[in-house]
């Protein structure tokens, strides 16, 4: 008679650890962060008519600049992602090229090209494709959408995380005019600062 009590109790008991453990994988996997304070006011993300890109200068950038910038923006929109990832999308290509389309690396990496400068190893796709400011900018989408818990990192973080840029704080100091840039583009503040 102990011995089938023991034994249902042991039963229930392992049945009980389980549901458990099962509960914590599917909080694990359905929670996610809290988004970083940069991000914290992010929206849907934006369509921007090619045709009603400012001139500019916005935040000191303009013309192609601009256009190029309304590329990114309009690739994270196509990818269903937020205007967090679209400030960060411009922010990186401020960092990586100015927002142009370089032809050209550096000493670290001759073999970069592109908004992003991207790495001809297989990673970023094509020379077409790296050169290609919407091919590019989705490819960039795509490898952010990988980096764990990206929306709570601080966006230079995020950033070089994708990019694996050698100094994690080289994306920062593009943030406020990434911001003011994708809000004049929207033709308003997005993240809940002013343009």
């Amino acid at each position: 008679m102990h011995t089938t009590r023991r034994r249902r109790a042991l039963v229930l008991a392992v049945a009980v650890l389980v549901a458990l453990g099962a509960l914590l994988v599917v909080r694990q996997v359905t929670s996610e962060a809290p988004p970083s304070a940069e991000c914290a006011a992010a929206e849907a993300g934006i369509r921007v008519d090619p045709a009603a890109v400012p001139e500019g200068p916005v935040a000191g950038y303009a013309g192609e600049q601009l256009v190029n910038a309304a590329a990114i923006v309009n690739a994270g929109e196509a990818l269903g992602l937020d205007t967090c990832a679209q400030v960060i999308g411009v922010m990186t290509a401020m960092g990586e090229s100015s927002l142009r389309v370089l032809d050209r690396g550096d000493a670290v990496g001759p073999d970069s090209r592109g908004l992003f400068q991207q790495r001809a190893n297989g990673a970023w796709g094509s020379y077409a494709d790296r050169m290609d400011p919407t091919t590019s900018a989705t490819n960039f989408f795509r490898a952010l959408q990988e980096v764990e818990d990206w929306r709570s990192l601080p966006p230079t973080i995020a950033a070089h995380r994708t990019q694996r840029n050698a100094d994690p704080d080289h994306y920062a100091r593009y943030w406020d005019a990434a911001v003011e840039v994708v809000g004049a583009l929207a033709g308003r503040p997005v993240l809940g600062t002013g343009t």
